[in-house]
């Protein structure tokens, strides 16, 4: 294979379709969820995936695991936990069965404004691939999009 094969080419071409899918539908539900609820997508994201803790077995996250979800590094992870943390919407206790783990639970005000958000982050969600969609360089994506079914 060379530089110019066109299985290369048009696998580059994959990507970049799908790289401008990501950054339309980011890009617009950053824009919703700053104006109508001051959160970032990313603070969004990471309210989301710790909401969904439980204090059963391996119910509680290591911040590896958060850092994973929310696709950032664990040092950005444990700056965005501790901007939200500051604003009252995550607390941080230590593990009582581990004293070196660190456990990080969402507040009732961060339950409070994730439950207001979803919404504002769902209809942002379908309007972006409602538009992606239109773009026949972005449909297929779209389709694709819309028949993943992750496993509960």
């Amino acid at each position: 294979m060379t530089a110019t094969d066109p299985a290369l080419t048009a696998l580059a071409q994959g990507w970049c379709a799908l790289s401008l899918l990501h950054g339309r539908i980011e890009a617009q539900i950053e824009r919703a969820l700053q104006t109508g609820h001051d959160l970032s997508v990313r603070e969004y994201s990471l309210l989301d995936v710790l909401s969904r803790q439980h204090s059963g077995e391996g119910g509680h996250l290591q911040m590896k695991q958060v850092a994973d979800a929310v696709v950032l590094s664990q040092s950005a992870t444990t700056r965005l936990v501790t901007r939200l943390e500051d604003r009252g919407l995550l607390s941080r206790y230590l593990c009582p069965t581990d004293r070196r783990g660190i456990y990080t639970d969402v507040t009732e005000a961060g339950l409070t404004l994730l439950e207001e958000a979803r919404p504002t982050n769902d209809k942002a969600l379908r309007q972006a691939l409602d538009e992606a969609a239109t773009n026949p360089e972005l449909a297929p994506l779209v389709r694709a999009v819309e028949m993943l079914r992750i496993p509960a």
